[in-house]
């Protein structure tokens, strides 16, 4: 079974670039330092520092592993063919929320790149899901888990 797909944007994509090359060429000769430091304290079965370092290289190379995963499989989205006002992948979209009359902007992005905590929401999300392919002034249901909400969209940018 082929891989899924990754959709990054070109900021995303760098992102993970560059965290990559930080763990490969930085962290990495960091913990490496700190188990040969805490090796020279003598016996390891009882050695606090080289458990802690060796835990954190094993997150590390964890963190590698899934960063040159993404990487592999990523495809950088090009929304250069997606009409202005048209919701895509990498565009910045404002809604106003129907019931209560609040509005939010949201960025779509792949699941990979996706951060609700600074509104970027994935592609595969049920509003992102709801709200790709329509245009400013658009009206779309969201079914959530505590119930239906409805957005109007108000604004889409690039």
């Amino acid at each position: 079974m082929p891989e899924k797909e990754v959709l990054l944007t070109g900021d995303g994509i760098k992102r993970l670039e560059d965290e990559l090359h930080l763990l490969k060429s930085v962290k990495r000769r960091e913990i490496a330092e700190r188990i040969r430091t805490a090796i020279e304290f003598g016996d390891i079965s009882e050695n606090s520092e080289y458990e802690e370092a060796k835990n954190e290289q094993a997150f590390i190379e964890g963190r590698i592993i899934t960063l040159e995963k993404l990487l592999r499989r990523a495809r950088v989205i090009d929304t250069k063919d997606v009409p202005e006002d048209t919701v895509a992948v990498g565009s910045t979209v404002l809604l106003k929320d129907l019931e209560y009359g609040d509005e939010i902007e949201y960025t779509i992005v792949g699941s990979a790149e996706a951060d609700p905590a600074i509104n970027k929401i994935s592609n595969e999300s049920p509003v992102g899901r709801a709200i790709l392919g329509k245009k400013v002034g658009d009206v779309v249901e969201v079914k959530v888990p505590a119930g239906t909400l409805k957005y109007q969209i108000l604004n889409v940018r690039k």
